[in-house]
């Protein structure tokens, strides 16, 4: 039993794959990030997650875009057999 398992989890690390997408638009930075790890999409992202609206947080505009899919983004991918296969984005604001 404890092979299965073991084997199980092997295997679910070995297919999950990550990727890390950052779009920089050349401002500088302010300390505003808005943090958002469970945005959520559907059937490897065919049903893509929700817009974000951050003009509140960031009034001066975006400085850096950051997406990528976490270890455990992918582990529930994974589990879930990739009906729900959520991203991590992480806006940083711009000081200007």
């Amino acid at each position: 039993m404890r092979t299965k398992f073991l084997t199980l989890v092997l295997g679910a690390m070995l297919l999950t794959g990550c990727y890390h997408v950052t779009v920089i638009s050349g401002t500088s930075p302010s300390p505003t990030v808005v943090d958002k790890p469970w945005q959520n999409s559907f059937v490897y992202g065919l049903v893509p997650p929700p817009e974000l609206n951050v003009k509140e947080q960031c009034p001066n505009g975006v400085q850096k875009v950051e997406t990528e899919t976490s270890f455990v983004n992918g582990l529930v991918g994974a589990l879930t057999w990739s009906l729900y296969t959520p991203i991590h984005a992480k806006i940083t604001c711009s000081a200007r």
